[in-house]
């Protein structure tokens, strides 16, 4: 059979760009997201066609810099914003361009032992998810715009409990590379494919809300600017005054739950209207602390995962020099990103352990995972999402959601801008409240038990990602048959 190749040249990246621009669209927290394999799988075989595998790095890179460019495009606003400079998101170019690297790395290394198509796009399908984990990792982790997030309109993004959000990349990936050999008329890996679906879909189909003690809160959706309070234009007891007087409409038995930072001066804690969880910045760090009316709690949970290049700057030691220029010329002053966290224990009021957690804390799973493994009955997650712009709200609401079907935990999040919520334990949002000052009387369950994730982790994604090397040998053996 006479296989199309795609031609090589400036042309086919234009092409591969255009299939990045696509996924981007598709990856965007919307109802058609669950088309994203289609793009994908343009993507892998235009990828996979290329004669050299310098030249399936190069397709990747500018397919994959463009999608990130799509997902990630509000942070060139944040940029602009925080450097006061029309043109401050040109900053941002640099993270596309890094993003994009590290597939183009992952489709050369892809290309090396497979000279077949096909064996490349398996090969790619597996060593994606493989990525994704690695991107959760070390000082440059970065795990935004995960393609499993993609899933959550459908039923089999409920199998989350089983095999985590790296899980559900796994099949994106696995029909992206099916819908390639169906194109090619192998029929074996697309009929396993359609039975994981169908299995998926099933067991998502039949999950059902978990029966736990019902538990009351006052979530507190704040409205500041959040470049106004980091420049100190507005005053930290002005911010005070105003969350306590949207806590005035607490009702009795409600726990009060305040967003990330929302007490900038520690000792404010001590005038807390109400027992509950507040979001504190203490001692130079972001912490979440419980305070039952007179004293805070034994255990403070402080923010794990800085945020890179915003919280903390990766490599600041050898790259000092480079920072203090680019501070200089940008007119910021030399930074003192705030100490990392090193536990994760939940937060102990009232006999209820909760797990909570600090904004960008909730886009790695493990977090959470560790917190439940630790007794926490519900998630927490206070945050400021105000350094967000457009999609950038919605994708990290979304992140959020995943962290509830992986544990099988209810999630209730306050946050300074952004979206306040109640999502129950199969990921649904509940309650919500996206815009303006504003309250929500969250009801929720606090439950326990374990979810296969929990005891495993992502293990069986990444075992299973490894499995494609064995579509990857048989395409790779097949076509050195027919060329004998």
């Amino acid at each position: 059979m006479r296989r199309f190749r795609p031609s090589s040249g400036s042309p086919i990246l234009l092409v591969s760009a255009l299939s990045g621009l696509l996924l981007g669209l598709c990856g965007l927290p919307l109802a058609w997201s669950l088309l994203t394999p289609l793009p994908l799988a343009a993507l892998l075989w235009l990828a996979a066609s290329a004669p050299t595998p310098r030249q399936v790095a190069g397709r990747l890179f500018w397919g994959m810099g463009v999608y990130f460019a799509v997902q990630l495009w509000w942070l060139t606003d944040f940029m602009a914003e925080l450097t006061r400079l029309p043109w401050g998101g040109l900053f941002v170019l640099p993270l596309f361009a890094i993003e994009g690297g590290f597939f183009a790395l992952l489709g050369w290394l892809a290309a090396r032992p497979f000279s077949e198509p096909l064996a490349r796009v398996w090969a790619l399908a597996g060593g994606w998810v493989l990525l994704e984990w690695l991107r959760t990792l070390g000082p440059l982790a970065f795990p935004w715009s995960g393609l499993g997030y993609t899933l959550l309109p459908a039923p089999i993004s409920q199998s989350a409990d089983l095999w985590g959000t790296l899980g559900l990349s796994l099949v994106v990936t696995l029909t992206a590379a099916s819908l390639v050999s169906l194109a090619l008329r192998r029929f074996t890996a697309p009929l396993l494919t359609l039975l994981l679906w169908v299995g998926g879909s099933v067991y998502g189909l039949t999950r059902s809300h978990a029966d736990g003690p019902q538990g009351q809160a006052l979530l507190v959706r704040s409205d500041f600017d959040s470049f106004g309070r980091a420049s100190g234009s507005l005053s930290f007891e002005q911010q005070f005054q105003t969350l306590l007087a949207l806590s005035k409409a607490r009702r009795p038995g409600e726990l009060n739950v305040w967003s990330e930072t929302a007490i900038i001066n520690a000792p404010d804690l001590f005038r807390a209207p109400a027992p509950g969880l507040y979001g504190v910045y203490q001692n130079g760090g972001n912490t979440a602390q419980s305070w039952d009316g007179k004293a805070p709690g034994r255990v403070s949970y402080t923010k794990l995962k800085p945020v890179p290049f915003g919280e903390f700057f990766p490599f600041s030691e050898a790259l000092r020099p480079v920072y203090a220029l680019i501070f200089r010329l940008l007119g910021i002053p030399n930074f003192d990103p705030p100490p990392s966290g090193t536990q994760t224990k939940p937060l102990l009021l009232n006999a209820v352990s909760y797990g909570t957690y600090i904004c960008y804390d909730s886009i790695f799973a493990w977090v959470p995972r560790q917190m439940v493994l630790q007794g926490a009955q519900l998630l927490v997650n206070v945050s400021n999402d105000g350094w967000y712009r457009g999609w950038g709200v919605r994708q990290h609401f979304q992140m959020g959601r995943m962290r509830a079907i992986e544990t099988r935990r209810w999630l209730i999040r306050s946050v300074n801008k952004g979206i306040l919520g109640v999502v129950d334990d199969l990921g649904r949002p509940v309650q919500t409240l996206d815009h303006g000052e504003g309250v929500l009387h969250a009801r929720y369950r606090l439950l326990s038990g374990q979810s296969v994730y929990l005891r495993v982790g992502d293990l069986p994604a990444l075992l299973l990602a490894l499995g494609t090397l064995i579509p990857a040998l048989r395409a790779q053996r097949r076509r050195r048959r027919e060329l004998l």
